[in-house]
C-alpha cells in the first residue's frame, strides 16, 4: 500500500527549496535595485545610492538568518563587481552585519523590531563604509564624502523597505509563505 501523505522530510525538502529559491531571486534583485534601477552615482569616490538595501531589509525580515545574509552578501557583492569592484569587500561584510538587527521569527514583515532595525542597519552601514573609504581614501576625506551619502542612502532604503513591507503585510505574504 502507497502512502500519499506528505513525510516530514518531503517537507523539510521543499521548505529547504522554497528558501533557497527565494534566496537566489532576493539576490538578483538585490542587484538589479543596486545597478540598474534607481542607481544615483555620487562624489568621486565610485559610491552610489541605490534602493538594493531596501531588499536586503526585506530579506532578513522574510527569510531566515543565513538566507538573509547570503542574499546581502551576493546581491551587493554582485552589484559591486559590475560597478565599483575595490568596494566589494567590504560592502559583502557590510551587507552580511546589516542584515543582523533583523528578524522574521514574526508573522509581520513591519515590526517594531524591525523599524528599530533600519536605525541599527544605519548605524552599522555607515561606521562599515566610512572605515572601507577611509582606507582607501583615507579618513578625512571618508568624513566629507562617506557620511552624507550614507544618510540618502539608507534613509531612502529605509523607506522602501516601509511602503514595500506595509504591502506586503497587507497581502498576508508571511501568512502565505507559512501555509507553503
Amino acid at each position: 500500500m502507497t502512502d500519499f501523505s506528505i513525510t516530514k522530510e518531503k517537507t523539510g525538502n521543499r521548505l529547504l527549496v522554497q528558501r533557497m529559491t527565494m534566496t537566489g531571486i532576493l539576490a538578483a534583485v538585490t542587484t538589479l535595485m543596486t545597478v540598474y534601477l534607481f542607481h544615483i552615482p555620487i562624489g568621486t569616490n565610485g559610491g552610489y545610492v541605490h534602493l538594493g538595501d531596501a531588499i536586503i531589509y526585506l530579506s532578513a525580515a522574510l527569510l531566515p538568518m543565513q538566507y538573509a545574509c547570503a542574499v546581502g552578501a551576493i546581491g551587493g557583492g554582485l552589484a559591486d563587481l559590475l560597478t565599483s569592484p575595490v568596494w566589494t569587500p567590504a560592502t559583502v561584510i557590510i551587507k552580511i552585519l546589516i542584515c543582523l538587527p533583523f528578524s522574521a521569527k514574526e508573522g509581520k514583515i513591519v515590526t517594531k523590531r524591525n523599524v528599530a532595525a533600519l536605525f541599527i542597519a544605519f548605524c552599522i552601514s555607515a561606521a562599515g563604509y566610512y572605515i572601507a573609504e577611509g582606507i582607501l581614501f583615507g579618513f578625512t576625506a571618508s568624513i566629507f564624502t562617506s557620511l552624507p551619502g550614507s544618510i540618502v542612502q539608507s534613509g531612502g532604503s529605509a523607506a522602501a523597505f516601509l511602503i514595500l513591507g506595509s504591502a506586503l503585510d497587507r497581502a498576508g505574504l508571511k501568512r502565505n509563505m507559512a501555509k507553503g
